[in-house]
């Protein structure tokens, strides 16, 4: 008896729970639907109708015949093209208020133009399609006398995997020795020119289309100072390889910063036949622009260096100093190439220079090997410049540059052996 005395009560008292949490749910259920409710705001004009709207919009704009309602300059915003149908302006009361659109904005709120016309003004957001244009790409038309020919090639560097991914994509305009040309491409990384890769031959086209993929596996470390050389040979019939051009392409940190793919095109270079001279030659451009009084070195290579072995790490870079009267003004230097007596550097340098100096200026290029510690060895020196110092090629180089304004002279010059420092 006492136990059925009890079920009925705990049943009586949950049941009275039960039903204070479902007044308690009816309670905030009401709460939270009276914030979503909202009232139409009192004394909101009605809508122009259609007839009134079209007809306002038929009639011509006129400068000075708009309403109070048109957008004051208070209002700091444009209205999108989906809301162009009302122009909504503050009330100082609290509330808002639409009125009709009205076509005609305000005279001050135009674009200003020369000839002051209205219609012209009207123009308001339009899109000038020459600013969307992309610049036309001329590499594929526009080729200088006397060029070789044109390689294109990719170069992507995976920094995790140490991987120097180099992909042969055409080339174009090949100068065959025949009517027709059958053209390769050895693939070197340079220092090392024992080991190459090789692209497949391509029969009979001056332009030939590789597609082609290759891997080098280089450390990070001292792949800067690695430079690609692509050889391009034309195979006759007895399969002889006759060599109609190369690219040589340092790997500088801007060419490989970041894993991405870089497409990149280069003319063919003839490669010199002529012996290196006693202490190596060097390579370089000269140009001078007389509206900027801007000189420009562009040191470009060497070869035939004659390196010290036994000073320890070999490393080799080029000093080019701006001398006038014999007296030194400024001086700039390349970057140093590791282990290798044909160093690449492709590396530019501006220095400032009247027209009224270069008479009396000169410039002193001079191949310098460091060594360990802070002691360096210069391996030779070559100068430039006017009469006064310079004869033979070094004088022609510089005349050439002074006769072909805001033009690259590139030249090759014998390295002369210089006094020790």
């Amino acid at each position: 008896m006492a136990e059925q005395l009890a079920l009925v009560i705990g049943g009586t008292i949950g049941g009275l729970l039960l039903l204070l949490l479902i007044g308690a749910s009816c309670c905030l259920w009401r709460r939270f639907c009276a914030t979503l409710t909202y009232e139409e705001l009192p004394g909101t004009p009605a809508m122009a109708t259609a007839a009134a709207s079209s007809g306002q919009r038929d009639r011509p704009c006129q400068p000075h015949a708009r309403t109070q309602l048109s957008r004051p300059p208070a209002v700091p915003f444009v209205v999108p093209p989906t809301l162009q149908g009302r122009d909504w302006v503050p009330l100082h009361s609290g509330e808002w208020a639409d009125a009709a659109w009205d076509p005609c904005p305000a005279s001050e709120l135009l674009p200003h133009t020369p000839s002051g016309g209205l219609g012209d003004a009207c123009m308001v957001g339009a899109i000038d399609p020459e600013l969307y244009k992309f610049p036309e790409d001329k590499s594929e038309t526009d080729f200088p006398d006397g060029c070789l020919g044109r390689l294109w090639f990719s170069v992507e560097y995976e920094q995790e995997a140490e991987r120097l991914l180099v992909g042969l994509i055409k080339a174009q305009h090949l100068q065959a020795p025949s009517d027709t040309c059958s053209p390769l491409v050895k693939l070197y990384l340079l220092p090392d020119e024992r080991r190459f890769l090789q692209s497949k031959t391509k029969r009979k086209t001056s332009n030939p289309q590789f597609d082609e993929h290759f891997i080098f596996q280089v450390s990070s470390k001292t792949v800067t100072q690695r430079v690609l050389k692509f050889s391009v040979y034309h195979v006759d019939r007895q399969r002889k390889h006759q060599l109609l051009g190369q690219v040589l392409f340092p790997l500088k940190n801007e060419t490989l910063v970041g894993d991405c793919r870089r497409v990149i095109w280069r003319d063919l270079e003839a490669e010199s036949l002529e012996p290196p001279s006693e202490f190596g030659d060097l390579q370089f451009c000269l140009s001078y622009n007389d509206y900027l009084r801007r000189l420009t070195v562009v040191v470009l290579r060497a070869k035939g260096l004659r390196l010290q072995e036994d000073r320890g790490i070999v490393s080799v870079f080029v000093k080019v100093s701006l001398m006038n009267h014999n007296k030194f003004v400024k001086c700039k230097k390349t970057s140093a190439v590791l282990g290798s007596i044909n160093p690449v550097y492709n590396e530019t340098f501006s220095f400032k220079a009247d027209a009224t100096e270069l008479d009396t200026a000169s410039l002193s290029l001079t191949v310098v090997q460091n060594m360990e510690g802070d002691k360096s060895q210069q391996l030779g020196r070559v100068v430039v410049g006017p009469y006064m110092y310079t004869r033979g090629r070094e004088l022609e180089h510089w005349d050439e540059m002074l006769s072909k304004p805001k033009e690259l002279v590139k030249r090759w010059h014998a390295l002369c052996r210089t006094t020790e420092p």
